[in-house]
């Protein structure tokens, strides 16, 4: 499941979710024993002695083997009309009842062989009396009538999956022109029971077949081949999708609408992609490197993709950033983009992200939501594999550190518990930062420890081993165990069985030929373990960016090493690969971080002495290296922290139209619009801020040069803006929100409402953190107009978040009322609340 929805979670609930950077990185500036596991509880010791928390496996009953439904929709009603087979055995133990998940339904009739079967139902678990005794050499089957209402059940949710319906009708009447008709579902955790009856839970699997009845118009998708497609008399079409290879239900998946279907085979397999019709052309593309992905994480893995095809759909408000549905990926509407848009903000991690839970996740199933890491704690790292190969070693490391930085983030609102996590309090708090982020950097660790060859290898034998079944730590640790012989438990405990990180307080001290380097971890002991082990690599630079290395194992609460040197010392890292999941504190000097700069080859290390060196009098020629630097974002970093001095204009000058990357153009742009301009120049520099906004291939420095032009020429900028108002993209709709706003122009204040009026999905919330300030300033008669606005957008068919964003700005709103507000705007205002949705 992708991470982005976590990251609008922490923008929307811990500050008004980014994802796997946990937002589009582009366009926002995620106790073993030995081999016995010990499944009881432990116990607690406080004075009461009662047991902790845990949530363990569901306990297997049945083994259901295949599912097959006959599904057709009531789009007014926003029903499933649905008949249901289900073949299953006992698991181990006889059974005389058979008890489902169904949530919400209507159950019209229960049978087994033509007879029909006495059940019990309330509303959540559908009970069905056997007519005898089953052993677990009987195979039952089972035909059940129902209609699903998920519209009409509690819609629940959490940061990560924002509601809980499991099949979404989206524009159902057709009532709103500017939105197509469709359907899709989102299962994960357990909500596929809400449109058919299942075990809805992660360690069940079976085979399944869909079959379809939708408007001729429409197109369809489900896990699985297309097996039929047949056209009936009244304007409808049945289509069959069958899947033979099990998996959870949890990935079943079904989805209606109006698109545009682009298919391509790559050695055999199908690939298919559903965009809206619009974006036709430019949907291999929203689905970037797809046909690479597959044979590149193949290969790594030797392990040929598994499933029947490979199809990827676009979802209007849909409740997550993305879902790993077997063979058929679900996606928010944010990744569909133009070819131009997609310059500014590629698909690549999210593809990626996604298309590796088919053997994690898909292939092999954590067993238990607290086991949820060995999903996607792997469908992470696979973002820093494919970036790596595709891009080097800089963008993955800059991936990298954007994890680290969502991790420590989470700790700070919500504090650290073990990777696997059997006391949460509810099955959803599982889908965060510790999952997603801290789950892939444990990997990095793990891949590092071994090393490439054998990192693989074990993978490839846990999979191979656990294929098709649900899994908990215990199965990976013990294939890397069998594969290199090494006794892990250490490395697990710490990791995945404790909480937290190393926290590491550096002191370096070089004096008579020899450096002494003081490593005390601080980390609480009361909360996390008081020592991690730490296998790192410690360098040791001299002035001229040489490096001395030694391998090292930190495995001290405070621990000192001492290396004879006599070369001319300049600086030292403890953890010169960038291995190590910690928080590293030290005593080097500005000038330090300077030749740190200049001489590490290491994206994370270089990053942090340009943060570490401001304010150093020499700092600008390490900044003015810095342009020079392959990497974009040092280059980037470098102008951000340049100071505005003439003799560097024409240096920005030149990056501005001619750097290979659509960040450092706008950057620099940016920059010069800082600086004071010549006068005599400023006809010259709107001819070539025009010529961006026209050619740049990238919207990115388009907008900045717009920004530019009204700081030069407000009059000229706002024309722009005007003509720019329908842009095609809506490629400068929040730059012309920003100039209306700046130029104080009352003859903009429609346009400005207008924005918030047809804002849709996250475009909304940053449409909303622009004018809200704005409006809290106006008349209290505009006050509430934006408040009727808000109103509306709640009123509309989107993703939830919006209702909290609505309900949050209107109560800003009255509570900017001035103290002569009419009555009757008070009054509208409490009217409004009344009504706007929890």
């Amino acid at each position: 499941m992708q991470k982005l929805i976590l990251a609008l979670a922490a923008l929307f609930i811990f500050g008004c979710k980014t994802t796997k950077n946990t937002i589009l990185e582009s366009s926002v500036d995620e106790r073993l024993l030995d081999t016995l596991m010990v499944t009881a509880p432990k116990i607690s010791k406080n004075k009461t002695y009662e047991l902790d928390p845990f949530n363990p496996s569901e306990e297997r009953k049945i083994d259901l083997i295949h599912t097959a439904l006959d599904l057709s929709f009531d789009w007014n009603k926003q029903h499933v009309i649905g008949k249901a087979m289900l073949r299953l055995r006992p698991y181990f133990y006889d059974i005389t009842q058979v008890e489902l998940d169904a949530v919400g339904f209507d159950i019209k009739r229960v049978k087994m062989f033509d007879s029909d079967l006495k059940y019990k139902y309330d509303g959540y678990k559908l009970v069905i009396e056997l007519e005898r005794n089953y052993s677990r050499d009987n195979l039952i089957e089972l035909d059940i009538d129902y209609v699903a209402k998920p519209e009409e059940t509690p819609a629940g949710g959490s940061d990560a999956i924002t509601s809980e319906k499991g099949l979404f009708f989206i524009n159902p009447l057709n009532a709103d022109p500017n939105k197509p008709q469709q359907i899709w579902t989102q299962g994960e955790t357990e909500n596929n029971s809400r449109w058919f009856p299942t075990v809805d839970k992660p360690n069940e699997r079976c085979s399944q077949e869909i079959r379809m009845t939708v408007e001729d118009r429409f197109a369809t998708l489900s896990n699985g081949r297309l097996v039929s497609s047949t056209k009936n008399n009244d304007g409808t079409r049945t289509d069959y999708w069958k899947q033979d290879k099990p998996h959870a239900p949890y990935l079943f998946m079904v989805g209606v609408g109006e698109y545009a279907v682009v298919t391509e085979k790559v050695n055999g397999l199908d690939l298919m992609y559903y965009v809206e019709p619009k974006y036709k052309e430019d949907a291999k593309l929203i689905f970037n490197h797809t046909p690479e992905m597959i044979a590149f994480f193949s290969e790594k893995l030797n392990y040929p993709y598994p499933w029947d095809k490979y199809a990827q759909i676009i979802c209007r408000d849909f409740v997550s950033g993305a879902m790993e549905n077997t063979g058929a990926v679900t996606f928010g509407d944010f990744v569909q983009r133009t070819k131009k848009q997609l310059v500014d903000a590629d698909n690549d991690y999210i593809v990626a992200h996604e298309l590796f839970h088919h053997w994690f996740g898909d292939l092999v199933t954590c067993e238990s939501w607290a086991n949820l890491t060995m999903n996607e704690g792997f469908a992470n790292y696979s973002e820093y594999l494919w970036f790596e190969h595709k891009y080097g070693e800089d963008r993955a490391n800059h991936h990298r550190e954007n994890e680290i930085g969502g991790y420590l983030g989470s700790l700070q609102r919500g504090g650290a518990h073990p990777l696997i996590h059997y006391g949460y309090d509810d099955k959803e708090q599982m889908f965060d930062a510790h999952s997603y982020n801290k789950g892939g950097l444990v990997l990095h660790m793990l891949r590092d420890l071994v090393g490439d060859d054998a990192f693989y290898h074990s993978l490839n034998k846990y999979l191979t081993d656990n294929e098709y079944s649900a899994v908990e730590a215990d199965e990976l640790r013990l294939a890397f165990e069998d594969v290199t012989g090494k006794d892990l438990i250490w490395f697990f405990d710490q990791w995945y069985f404790e909480a937290g990180h190393p926290q590491l307080n550096v002191n370096y001290t070089y004096q008579n030929d020899s450096l002494q380097i003081l490593i005390e971890q601080t980390q609480d002991p009361e909360k996390y373990p008081p020592i991690f082990i730490l296998p790192t690599t410690i360098a040791i630079y001299d002035v001229l960016g040489n490096a001395t290395k030694h391998k090292v194992v930190i495995d001290q609460r405070k621990q000192t090493y001492s290396f004879p040197y006599k070369g001319d010392y300049a600086w030292a890292s403890i953890d010169a690969d960038d291995i190590l999941l910690a928080e590293v504190s030290s005593n080097k000097s500005k000038e330090q971080y300077g030749h740190q700069f200049l001489a590490s080859k290491n994206y994370r290390e270089q990053i942090l002495a340009l943060n570490e060196i401001e304010g150093m009098p020499t700092a600008d020629v390490v900044y003015e290296e810095a342009l020079n630097n392959d990497y974009y974002n040092i280059r980037r970093k470098a102008i951000n922290e340049l100071s505005k001095d003439e003799k560097f204009r024409d240096k920005i000058e030149n990056l501005a139209v001619n750097d290979p990357h659509s960040i450092v153009r706008s950057t620099a742009i940016n920059y010069l619009k800082e600086m004071p301009p010549f006068t005599d120049r400023i006809p010259e520099i709107v001819k070539q801020m025009k010529t961006v906004i026209k050619n740049d291939e990238s919207y990115r420095p388009a907008n900045a040069a717009l920004s530019y032009i009204y700081s030069l020429l407000p009059n000229e900028g706002l024309e722009l803006c005007e003509k720019l108002e329908d842009h095609p993209d809506n490629a400068f709709d929040g730059t012309i929100t920003d100039i209306y706003i700046e130029s104080k122009d009352e003859k903009y204040l429609p346009k400005l409402f207008q924005q918030l009026d047809q804002a849709e999905g996250v475009g909304f919330y940053f449409a909303s953190q622009k004018l809200l300030p704005y409006f809290k300033e106006r008349k209290d008669a505009e006050k509430l107009k934006a408040a009727q606005i808000y109103l509306a957008q709640t009123q509309k068919s989107g993703p939830p978040f919006i209702k909290f964003i609505s309900r949050s700005a209107v109560n800003e709103l009255k509570s900017s009322l001035s103290n002569q507000a009419e009555e009757s705007i008070k009054q509208a205002f409490e009217d409004i609340i009344k009504v706007l949705p929890e």
